[in-house]
């Protein structure tokens, strides 16, 4: 099976650089590009497809600055291109969750999450597709039976854990989140730990998950008295 060429579909910089370095750390699979917007999305995919080298999975953020990831799904659909799709959005309404999976997207991956988690998806998604492969030249099978099918779609379910690292917990690093969500600037961990009633240290371990799902950026922050410190904004949706 030849390595599946990806496309990444994602506004915030450093989330797309994310997504687009964890692809190329993936055997099997192959960065075709990035796009920031929808309309730089179907574009890229119509010209991949009349060069006969088509994207044949679609990474895709639902919030992008010109249109909804379900809106871009249709369009592709629309426009015969059956490129598979797998979200990867902060989104968690039911309502969104039921609508993509309705016109066709395959897994739900929901920031923040780490890159064994994205690797575990991936797996599942070639798997499924190694599954679901056309028969070999010559071979005499020539169609799938209900255990193929099963089987395939069960490597495409499978449950995949998200585990936080040792010592954080969803609660706190919900609450971390909305912090910076409300706040239009930047965040040091110690505005976290005064904001939330933590440690700087605790603090400052949920920062760096955060930065590390590429969900919040991470830069120095300069002109303050006393230790150096980095400070955090947040980049997803």
């Amino acid at each position: 099976m030849s390595d599946i060429r990806v496309l990444v579909v994602e506004d915030e910089p450093v989330a797309s650089a994310a997504h687009a370095a964890y692809v190329g750390r993936l055997e099997g699979f192959t960065l075709a590009g990035t796009a920031p917007d929808g309309q730089s999305a179907l574009r890229l995919l119509s010209e991949f497809v009349a060069s006969g080298d088509p994207v044949e999975l679609v990474l895709l953020d639902m919030n992008l600055p010109d249109l909804h990831g379900l809106d871009i799904a249709r369009r592709m659909r629309a426009a015969g291109i059956l490129a598979d799709i797998i979200a990867i959005t902060a989104v968690r309404e039911l309502a969104i969750v039921r609508s993509a999976v309705a016109i066709g997207v395959v897994q739900y991956l929901i920031k923040p999450f780490t890159y064994a988690t994205f690797a575990d998806k991936l797996a599942s998604y070639r798997l499924f597709r190694q599954q679901l492969a056309s028969p070999e030249p010559g071979s005499k099978k020539t169609g799938a039976s209900q255990s193929d099918v099963d089987q395939a779609f069960a490597s495409l379910r499978a449950p995949s854990e998200m585990p936080l690292p040792k010592g954080l917990s969803i609660s706190t690093l919900e609450s971390v989140q909305e912090f910076m969500k409300g706040r239009s600037e930047a965040v040091s961990a110690t505005e976290v730990m005064e904001a939330l009633g933590m440690s700087r240290v605790t603090a400052r371990r949920y920062l760096e998950y955060l930065a590390d799902a590429g969900t919040a950026s991470r830069a120095p922050r300069y002109g303050t008295p006393g230790r150096p410190e980095n400070e955090y904004r947040w980049s997803g949706r």
